[in-house]
């Protein structure tokens, strides 16, 4: 028999292991009643049906598709990685391709719940597509019947900011740009499964900025880096939080922790500017700190222990799914093979380049619009056959050229060779181009100043990824209003910002002998002295916002004003404090005088004689999308007389080689330039 004290001992033992239990019960309940990832209902943010051929209720492709989904949602239960791959069918026009991405810290309870949940919402909000996305905060699922798995998409792109605004936005937005840039490469960089990283940093003493960023763990680090420059070129400007999103990948920002902070560990980011003091009682952030780490330490390790006894035997699950076995793998977009097209494809998608699918012709070859046997309808030009370039070099270019996607860049789906015949593959956009209505009298009408506004802003992110955020920087040296072409929201594409790269022209970074261009769009260095640099591009970007202000195309004011540009014009009015005058009469009250006056003073610091007083292209897209950014007062702009300057290029041309081209622009076709950073 035991002792009296012997069984109090044993019973306040059982006391202290039923209060420690409970303890450990109370505070992972608190855990996962507190934490970000929790086992509520996933958060809906958004879907993208595409309008592509529809399939019928009972057709082979929704009996693939049926098959589909539920595997990826098999797929999602006790997946470490949070992410996998799917495919339903052989056969290729009906065969069905899936993939899901969870968050990176979100647990594989809640992606297997938020891909199941996905599994049945895509069906509802996209009923009858052959090709979908849904979005949630904790994870994303798409399908296509196209090949989705390593290839990398900027489009459709998506951005939803929070409802406040932030204090000391200047600061705010230097500092989101360094960790988000910090993040993106963090993500693209991991050599782990997973493309994901988060970043933390100080932005007044008591606040701190949060950032995340992420890619499907399918894409090569430098498509990821790809993508998210994409994204975070479209985050929300002069807000406390948001996020900006595409089918691959995703950022997103916030003054709190919006992710589980016992989950993954945030990388620190030192600001290049130290935090401003918050306004506050003293002490109290001391004693609260120690609270935290009171609780946080002895919390996290027995969490940690927690599921480390859970997950201890388990071993790594794969992350590919096949319904139905394939010899043979995924290939990816931007492999050579992936983006010949075959002469034959393209002839019937032309009708044989028929006269009546001629869409233009220029310089560099002849336009014409087409439609390939899954419906998609492509632009294709026939290049001529005056580019010295050898087919390994052309398909090279070509790959190069194809990895440069942006939601205000014209895609180049791929190309076509036949012997000496070399055809470039474009996605088709609808609304040709913007001198189209910008110069018409009547279609002008429908340009009104949202949809000005609009493309302006549009074509400043797009000229930002050619110039800093893709692989190549990219000057497009033919910047011009029937170089933009618009989609059937009136959204921006630049187009044949890759044509010299393709067509071999003979450039180097600082000069160059081959001067091609528009007469009117040459920033003066370039043209009278062959110096070419990103701040070309943005003499010719002030002269496209000035036009698309004023309805005038830049070549009229040299018949009708004695020789002066647009430029000269709008300086005028400028100087003489009428800067309303410049804007096109045709357009109605509906616009802000104070935008207008904005993007007139930045088209006017664009067209400045001296190449160092113009903007960079990452400036004015932070001038045009925050108010609270001060700009700088314009000078008198670089006025060049037409007859003068014609008469100048005339004599540099005569002392040349032949073989130099006109030194502008006479069939409105692009040339451009790329070249290692």
């Amino acid at each position: 028999m035991l002792s009296p004290a012997s069984k109090t001992k044993d019973h306040q033992t059982m006391n202290s292991r039923f209060i420690i239990s409970l303890a450990l019960f109370l505070f992972l309940n608190f855990l996962r009643n507190y934490s970000h990832t929790t086992e509520a209902a996933p958060t809906y943010l958004q879907n993208d049906c595409p309008d592509t051929t529809l399939f019928a209720p009972n057709s082979t492709y929704r009996s693939n598709l049926n098959a589909l989904l539920p595997s990826l949602s098999s797929a999602a239960i006790d997946n470490a990685d949070g992410f996998a791959n799917a495919t339903a069918g052989k056969d290729s026009p009906n065969r069905a391709y899936g993939l899901f991405l969870c968050r990176g810290d979100v647990g594989t309870t809640m992606c297997s719940e938020c891909v199941a949940t996905g599994a049945k919402d895509i069906l509802r909000r996209c009923p009858n597509k052959r090709s979908s996305v849904i979005w949630y905060d904790e994870c994303m699922l798409r399908y296509s019947d196209q090949p989705v798995y390593s290839v990398m998409e900027t489009v459709p792109i998506y951005n939803m900011p929070d409802t406040g605004d932030v204090a000391e936005a200047d600061r705010f937005v230097q500092l989101l740009g360094e960790a988000m840039n910090y993040a993106a490469e963090r993500a693209s960089g991991s050599k782990s499964g997973k493309k994901f990283a988060v970043v933390e940093a100080s932005f007044t003493s008591s606040q701190k900025l949060y950032a995340l960023a992420q890619c499907t763990s399918d894409l090569k680090g430098w498509d990821c880096n790809t993508c998210l420059r994409a994204v975070i070129a479209d985050l929300p400007q002069g807000k406390r939080g948001g996020r900006s999103f595409t089918p691959t990948c995703t950022v997103r920002f916030e003054l709190f922790p919006f992710y589980n902070t016992s989950v993954v560990a945030a990388a620190p980011l030192l600001p290049s500017s130290p935090p401003a003091p918050a306004n506050g009682p003293k002490g109290k952030s001391n004693k609260s700190t120690v609270i935290i780490i009171a609780v946080a330490i002895p919390l996290g390790v027995a969490v940690l222990l927690f599921f480390v006894a859970c997950f201890w035997h388990r071993s790594k699950p794969t992350t590919t799914y096949e319904v139905v076995q394939e010899e043979g793998g995924t290939t990816e977009i931007t492999t050579i093979e992936s983006l010949q097209y075959h002469l034959a494809t393209i002839q019937a998608a032309t009708n044989n380049f028929s006269h009546r699918n001629k869409l233009g012709e220029g310089g560099f070859g002849v336009v014409f619009q087409g439609k390939l046997p899954n419906g998609q309808e492509i632009a294709v030009k026939k290049l001529s056959k005056s580019s010295g370039q050898g087919v390994g070099e052309f398909k090279n270019e070509v790959a190069l050229v194809a990895k440069l996607q942006h939601r205000n860049l014209v895609r180049l789906l791929g190309f076509c060779l036949k012997g000496e015949e070399k055809l470039l593959v474009y996605e088709f956009v609808p609304n040709k181009s913007l001198d189209y209505f910008l110069f018409d009298p009547n279609k002008r009408r429908q340009l009104d100043w949202s949809k000005r506004s609009k493309i302006i802003s549009g074509v400043a992110r797009g000229m930002l990824y050619l110039h800093e955020d893709s692989r190549f920087r990219i000057i497009h040296r033919d910047l011009k209003p029937s170089n933009v072409l618009l989609d059937s929201d009136m959204n921006p594409k630049i187009s044949d910002f890759g044509m010299a790269r393709i067509f071999g022209v003979d450039q180097t970074q600082a000069s160059t002998n081959n001067i091609v261009g528009t007469f009117g769009y040459l920033s003066p260095e370039y043209a009278m002295r062959g110096q070419i640099s990103t701040k070309s591009d943005v003499y010719s970007f002030g002269v496209l916002i000035l036009e698309i202000i004023s309805g005038k195309k830049n070549s009229s004011f040299f018949q009708s004003d004695g020789g002066e540009n647009l430029a000269s014009y709008a300086w005028k009015h400028w100087r003489a404090g009428t800067p309303l005058e410049v804007l096109d009469p045709l357009i109605s009250n509906a616009y802000s005088i104070d935008e207008v006056v904005r993007c007139l003073n930045i088209g006017l610091l664009g067209v400045q004689q001296d190449p160092a007083d113009r903007p960079s292209m990452a400036s004015i897209v932070l001038m045009l999308s925050s108010r609270s950014v001060r700009l700088p007062q314009p000078r008198q702009p670089a006025f060049f007389l037409q007859r003068s300057m014609e008469t100048q290029l005339n004599e540099l041309v005569s002392d040349q080689s032949t073989s130099i081209p006109m030194p502008w622009s006479t069939n409105e076709m692009s040339i451009t330039e790329v070249y290692p950073r």
